[in-house]
């Protein structure tokens, strides 16, 4: 027999590690322990499962040729011995074994490795609040809580919902309650906007207004601060503005590594609780490794360590760890932090770094915003998608890409892109000349990638001067913060005619953009011009005209029409 392998952890990591060991070593004595009796299921999965969209659970637990991936397929068809409802206790580093416990019988025995990969995961983060205990209150952590969620649901035991958390998974749970169950479900979330720290605030508006467009009822700014209790069961979640009546709580407040196993046999741990590693995922021991969510790994973009707990990035660090623990030199660099999630019909998604972060991490940054076509113009399915390129202007450094989009392959096929080119460093230059497969079913002649790119650019070089979307939507809720700005809209007359009627000539006036070349002294000299078209394109247009002249007291509104009237601002009049 070969080298003794021993795997803690049985979801994603873990079997990766040991499948990819057995494939390079087919010798190998690999042995995986997971305290769970289901293993090696996706996660990432749970809130379809409980929408309905997967129908069955043992789908999110079978391969692609339906096989199941339970205790025998492992032993039978990968040869790996798999010990489920067994909990490592504890690991004795100079002995090189692993004390654990059978959780059915009790019963307890050492096993010994040559190499140890810890595969824990991470565990959802429970709110120190009253009722956090309560019948009826669920993280989204395991495939036992999706069952039990879902069982309620079909019992009809469940009519309202609370989802604590406005994190992609509380979206996605939100999605799933009230999609194919109908139940009446309230989202809430402690930051000012969805998403926090993930997208911006101008892309979390829109998204929340598509939320609300679709029955999720949704409450920012405000924290749940007791869980209230009836007959034994949670009846209500009360935060510092309102009471929620609920069946069902879902808390999804995060998740945090789970390392105490590593902790007490001595490893380095980061301040964050996650296992340290080095690039070919070994901790402060060079025979015990470590992958999945109970790591950090670094953040190519600020080269900061972060914590990334998807699916996507496990199975890539297990395999590092399977190669080096097999003898074969493998580095995991790191990743770019990039997602996406599903919000009904809408795509929302990013990679690198959000402005906010940018900011906090001390870069000069500063964002584009544009919304392109996801294909050609004139192809009869093309939709607009919004792109948020955030660059450095010091260095002209890309530094993220955000998106928002309908549901279709437009938004991930650019975010993909952006994370490629995230991982190299890749400035603005080399972003306008991103090459994407182009044909007018699946992407315009100068894709939005590129589009985004060239807005950057103008703005490092000082040729285009624009307002925030969230100081133009302050300004129009409340003008009196500068009075002296005038908001000129460059579109057709008849676009523009109900604003203008909305809110008065001394706010908003009409000047089309094939027009003003011939009429621009009509504009008056002593206001500030926020100029105003559907996408930012013809304003950018304006502005360098109105400088040539002499008229350099304007701003562009990137976006423009196509992003305001998805936020569903309340100063926008209706229709």
């Amino acid at each position: 027999m070969g080298k003794k392998i021993v795997i803690i952890g049985g979801v994603a990591a873990g079997p990766k590690a040991a499948c990819r060991v057995k494939r390079l070593m087919a010798d190998a004595d690999v042995t995986m322990i997971d305290k769970d009796s289901l293993i090696s299921y996706g996660g990432c999965g749970i809130p379809y499962y409980v929408s309905g969209d997967v129908s069955d659970e043992s789908e999110l637990r079978s391969t692609s040729y339906h096989a199941l991936r339970d205790e025998s397929f492992f032993e039978k068809t990968k040869g790996v011995n798999t010990l489920t409802s067994t909990r490592a206790l504890s690991i004795d580093r100079k002995a090189k074994t692993v004390l654990v416990e059978n959780l059915t019988t009790g019963t307890q025995n050492n096993v010994s490795y040559d190499a140890l990969l810890l595969a824990t995961g991470s565990s959802p983060i429970t709110l120190p609040i009253p009722g956090s205990d309560a019948d009826g209150v669920f993280t989204v952590s395991d495939l036992h809580k999706a069952i039990s969620i879902k069982d309620r649901i079909a019992k009809g035991q469940v009519s309202k919902a609370v989802v604590i958390g406005g994190g992609a998974i509380g979206i996605e749970m939100a999605e799933a309650l009230t999609d194919l169950w109908g139940v009446e479900t309230s989202l809430i979330e402690y930051m000012d906007h969805l998403l926090p720290r993930t997208v911006s605030w101008t892309f979390a508006t829109i998204l929340e207004k598509h939320l609300k467009d679709n029955n999720v009822d949704v409450f920012t700014g405000e924290a749940a601060e007791e869980i209230v209790i009836a007959d034994g069961k949670v009846c209500a979640v009360k935060t510092s503005e309102r009471s929620l009546d609920a069946d069902l709580v879902i808390m999804a407040a995060g998740v945090r590594p789970q390392s105490q196993l590593a902790r007490d046999a001595g490893l380095l741990v980061s301040s964050s609780g996650a296992i340290v590693v080095n690039e070919r995922m070994q901790s402060s021991d060079p025979d015990i490794y470590a992958a999945g969510d109970c790591i950090e790994v670094c953040h190519l973009v600020s080269g900061k360590r972060f914590h990334a707990p998807f699916g996507s990035m496990a199975n890539k660090q297990g395999r590092v760890a399977a190669d080096n623990m097999a003898g074969i030199p493998s580095t995991f660099r790191g990743g770019v932090g990039s997602f996406i999630l599903k919000a009904f019909d809408l795509s929302v998604g990013s990679t690198g770094l959000s402005l906010e972060a940018a900011l906090a991490e001390g870069f000069d940054a500063d964002i584009s915003l544009t919304s392109p076509s996801d294909r050609a113009h004139f192809f009869p399915t093309q939709e607009i998608i919004f792109l948020e390129m955030v660059f450095d202007r010091r260095t002209r450094r890309v530094l993220g890409l955000q998106g928002v989009g309908p549901m279709n392959d437009g938004l991930s096929a650019r975010l993909d892109a952006a994370a490629v080119a995230l991982c190299s460093g890749a400035s603005i230059d080399d972003f306008g000349n991103i090459e994407m497969a182009y044909s007018p079913p699946f992407s315009s002649a100068i894709d939005g990638i590129n589009a985004a790119a060239y807005v950057a650019d103008n703005l490092c070089e000082k040729r285009m001067r624009q307002i925030s979307m969230k100081m133009f939507c302050s300004y129009m809720e409340d003008p009196e913060i500068q009075p002296d700005w005038l908001v000129l809209d460059v579109r057709h007359v008849r676009e523009a005619a109900p604003l203008v009627d909305h809110f008065g000539k001394s706010r908003w006036i009409s000047l089309p953009y094939d027009e003003i070349r011939d009429r621009y002294e009509e504009l008056p000299i002593n206001k500030t011009l926020i100029i105003f078209c559907n996408a930012g394109s013809r304003s950018f247009e304006i502005q360098v005209f109105l400088d040539f002249v002499g008229r350099k007291n304007s701003l562009v509104l990137p976006g423009g029409f196509n992003v305001i009237h998805r936020m569903g601002t309340d100063w926008l009049p209706a229709g």
